[in-house]
């Protein structure tokens, strides 16, 4: 066995390194999960506390604690975090992607376009609360 490694620097992003379609979708919904997180631990909510706060369903919660978040659009988590009284601020950099990164599908691109529209009165809206 050999005690030489080789160190190679990640993206930022485990989901773009390990080569997930929409990966920065992905980091996102993980991001605004582990705020979610946050708030429960800094708060000691159980998953039902969360939900007689809020009213967003206890399975919710759970599903969000375990990192199961396949059924959460990045919308609903930001509006979690709103009823949890954060306060969401979203700030968008485009710019090129550099060489040997996917390249957006034009399906998604068409997504993303109907997303920016119905994610930015959302963003006002959890910026005015």
């Amino acid at each position: 066995m050999s005690d030489d490694l080789e160190i190679i620097r990640g993206s930022g992003n485990v989901f773009r390194d390990l080569g997930h379609p929409d990966a920065d979708r992905e980091q996102l919904r993980a991001l605004l999960a582990a705020r979610i997180i946050g708030v429960l631990d800094d708060r000691k909510l159980t998953v039902r506390a969360a939900h007689e706060l809020t009213r967003v369903a206890a399975a919710d919660f759970s599903r969000i604690r375990n990192a199961k978040l396949g059924r959460f659009t990045i919308d609903r988590l930001m509006i979690i975090l709103a009823s949890l009284g954060q306060q969401v601020e979203v700030t968008v950099d485009v710019r090129p992607r550099r060489a040997g990164h996917s390249q957006a599908r034009p399906e998604a691109s068409a997504a993303w376009r109907r997303t920016e529209r119905s994610v930015s009165p959302v963003a006002r809206t959890l910026g005015e609360q």
